[in-house]
């Protein structure tokens, strides 16, 4: 269970922060996952939001990077909310399941190169909060920076989603992949 009360509705906000609430439900179609949390901090949420748009809807990055680099934040971080969704998506991006289990164990092994460069960067971040040289050069040679730094940063925002999911013991939703931590 959740350590704060979890917002799914307007009226749990104060009025000056409605359009923010309005503005959640728009772009996500309802308050849930992490927003139900972060609505506590209603102008935090917005600008998390904001975030979010650009990472997960406008940015030029693939979707199968991106869900790779989101999955790969939630097993490091233990965040089972996120870890719950990102799988979810992983599959309607054609993901492998093997892949997925790889993620899930913490390892690379049998994992496609261009995977395995994503998974990796990702975890070297994480664990060491450096990257090295030759997989930064591999990346920048595969991506351009334009789409680096679109990496990085998704690899952010996916990590102060478990954050807070992780702070506020957000569990995953009904019907998604359980992790177990």
């Amino acid at each position: 269970m959740a350590r704060l009360p979890s917002i799914t509705a307007k009226n749990q906000v104060a009025a000056e922060y409605h359009p923010v609430v309005d503005r959640v439900i728009r772009s996500r179609g309802a308050i849930q996952g992490p927003f139900t949390m972060l609505l506590h901090c209603p102008p935090l949420a917005e600008h998390v939001m904001s975030l979010g748009a650009y990472v997960r809807f406008e940015g030029e990055l693939d979707k199968r990077v991106r869900v790779l680099a989101a999955m790969t934040v939630a097993r490091e971080l233990d965040a089972v909310y996120v870890w719950g969704a990102q799988t979810g998506q992983a599959r309607k991006q054609g993901v492998p399941e093997a892949t997925i289990a790889a993620i899930r164990d913490k390892h690379s092994r049998g994992l496609p190169p261009e995977d395995a460069q994503i998974v990796d960067f990702t975890r070297d971040l994480i664990r060491k909060h450096r990257v090295g040289a030759a997989a930064m050069k591999a990346l920048q040679e595969r991506f351009g920076n334009f789409q680096l730094i679109e990496l990085t940063g998704t690899i952010g925002y996916y990590s102060m989603l478990a954050m807070t999911a992780n702070a506020c013991e957000l569990e995953a939703a009904q019907g998604a992949d359980v992790l177990e931590v």
